[in-house]
């Protein structure tokens, strides 16, 4: 019995000693080691902003800059007993930036804090430089204010060239999930250039990481990455852009000016326009309400995403698929009395010219711009061949323009109206389609497009990025014309000569410029004219939004096509009267800016 006692005794004593030396490891040893490695140095991560890169003209001309400032941001979890100290740091932060409101600061703050943050609290986006650095010294002395460089995006021309330049803007939290970059920036493109080319203008983000403290304090830079960004080089001429939106001044529609050679679109509208610079920090409810409510909508880039008729603006183009369809042949002349009857119930398509033409062939046809022409080819052609290939000379499709969101428009067929409509396609159809109406939409780059195929014999893919730093883009063109299409190209080139200086030619009385140019006007009908009205109102009895949309598209110097210029004057009534004097006045300017030789002057 003895020994048992004993036994146990040893038992419970060895146990004790386990258990207390069990305690001491967790609760000595443990608690040294867990303190030590709370003072061992950590990593961390620092991104750096990069800059966002400039945007220049043709000439070096800065169209979109950084301005240099600060932006400030407050400790979290400043509420309680801590309070107090928020309102001393926002009271003196709204009286020495005015601009900035105390109550404002304060909902901003209170908006973003939390328990869980831990982060400063951005509560001023930006304080330019000069203002900031006469106060930066006494506010970077208060351990709870972050003062941190940071940048603006200026434009330094406005509204000019605003469809195209675009604009930056927040980061949204959709934006933000797709681009890392764009989310530790806070800003992205959200439009025109800045959008098209926004990777490559906000660049990719630096990294310094650091060895810091258990207090947070750095003491050591393990690496670091610089942040990176390229400038952009347009092929847009900003004293060409700003001549061209004098003209458009009281006017709305859009305008382009492209070398027919190459792509480059050295200016090009979209009126009316508005300034960049009220976007890059957000916008007010009230002005965006203004704008979007605008019946000239200045807000849509109508060169790539307005929609419009093309009326006879197309009929070179449709010309040239009647004779690639040898049904219809160039000296082959139809009468014109001034209509056509259609179906059973003889329904009468309209010539624009009430006594008619006459007899006409294809050349005079587009110098005169003869409807009855064009809907007696339509009727012998077809629907099916003209559809093919007018997508094939690039309507009902992109151009491939460097702009985002850009409209295929609709190049209407059989197929097309009865997937959209489920209706059958009726022959009345086919006359509307043949001179640019009815379901027929086009965008004003297609109609530039086409102009330059005809001008120049091949297809090139419009743009306006000429180089990124220093390296020149290279933008491919193509054939697209078959054999019989390209014997016709001199014979439709004629005939838009003819339209600008022949007798009966539709902008002959309009055109004065020093260049000889070809083109072809269009006055595209935005009301429907029912069948017993007898008497046509003129355009300038028609009320201003009944007024149909004025085309002129154009190529010069004729003798060598270098260039095209298309423009459309929404309501503008007759595409020459509209247009010609315009265009002319830009075809002047080009001669005197050095972009098409003297010698070409007549």
């Amino acid at each position: 019995m003895h020994a048992r006692l004993k036994f146990l005794i040893i038992s419970i004593a060895i146990f004790n000693l386990v258990l207390i030396s069990r305690i001491y490891t967790l609760s000595i040893e443990s608690n040294k080691h867990y303190e030590k490695l709370a003072f061992n140095n950590i990593s961390k991560t620092h991104y750096i902003k990069p800059v966002r890169g400039i945007i220049r003209d043709a000439n070096g001309v800065p169209l979109a800059i950084n301005k240099l400032g600060f932006s400030i941001s407050v400790s979290p979890r400043l509420r309680g007993k801590k309070f107090k100290k928020l309102q001393k740091i926002l009271i003196n932060l709204s009286e020495k930036f005015p601009t900035y409101e105390y109550k404002k600061l304060l909902k901003k703050y209170k908006k973003f804090d939390s328990p869980y943050n831990h982060k400063p609290i951005l509560i001023v986006d930006f304080i330019p430089y000069d203002e900031m650095i006469s106060k930066f010294v006494k506010l970077s002395l208060n351990s709870d204010i972050f003062i941190e460089p940071t940048y603006k995006r200026f434009y330094p021309h406005n509204e000019v060239a605003s469809h195209i330049i675009g604009y930056t803007g927040k980061t949204n939290k959709k934006e933000a999930k797709k681009d890392n970059t764009a989310k530790v920036i806070g800003y992205i493109g959200k439009n025109g250039i800045e959008k098209y080319y926004n990777d490559i203008l906000e660049g990719r983000l630096g990294k310094l990481q650091v060895k810091v403290t258990a207090s947070n304090k750095e003491i050591k830079t393990l690496s670091k990455t610089k942040a990176s960004s390229s400038d952009i080089s347009l092929t847009l001429d900003i004293e060409l852009q700003k001549y061209i939106q004098e003209l458009f001044i009281g006017k709305s529609g859009s305008i382009i000016v492209m070398n027919a050679k190459n792509g480059e679109v050295l200016a090009a509208g979209s009126f009316p326009e508005f300034d960049l610079n009220m976007f890059v920090n957000g916008v007010d409810r009230k002005t965006w309400k203004k704008i979007i409510e605008d019946v000239n909508r200045p807000f849509t880039n109508k060169i790539t995403q307005g929609l419009y008729p093309p009326g006879s603006s197309i009929k070179p183009s449709i010309a040239l698929s009647y004779l690639n369809s040898k049904k219809v042949f160039s000296n082959q002349k139809v009468f014109c009395k001034g209509y056509i009857e259609v179906g059973k119930r003889n329904r009468k398509f309209r010539c624009w010219k009430k006594s008619g033409h006459g007899h006409i062939n294809t050349k005079d046809a587009i110098k005169s711009s003869c409807d009855v022409y064009f809907y007696e080819g339509a009727l012998k052609t077809g629907i099916d061949k003209i559809s093919k290939d007018m997508k094939r000379y690039g309507f009902g499709k992109k151009t491939g323009i460097d702009l985002p969101n850009e409209f295929i428009g609709t190049m209407p067929n059989r197929q097309w109206k009865m997937k959209k409509y489920a209706q059958p396609w009726y022959i009345g159809d086919t006359i509307n389609t043949s001179i640019g109406q009815g379901n027929f939409l086009v965008t004003p780059m297609q109609v530039a497009i086409s102009t330059a195929q005809i001008a120049t014999g091949y297809q090139v893919i419009p743009h306006f990025a000429r180089a990124i730093d220093d390296v020149e883009l290279n933008f491919d063109k193509k054939e697209i014309f078959n054999k019989i299409e390209k014997s016709k190209l001199k014979l439709i080139r004629e005939s838009m000569y003819d339209v600008c200086y022949k007798e009966g030619g539709t902008a002959k009385h309009y055109v004065h410029s020093l260049v000889h140019m070809a083109g072809k006007t269009g006055t595209a009908q935005v009301v429907g004219i029912t069948q017993d009205i007898k008497k046509r109102l003129t355009e300038e009895e028609l009320k201003f939004f009944h007024r149909s949309q004025a085309w002129f598209t154009t190529f010069a110097p004729y003798e060598d096509p270098t260039y095209v210029i298309t423009a459309i004057i929404e309501h503008g009534g007759h595409g020459g009267s509209a247009a010609g004097g315009m265009i002319s006045k830009i075809y002047n300017k080009m001669i005197t800016m050095g972009y098409i030789d003297k010698k070409f002057i007549k």
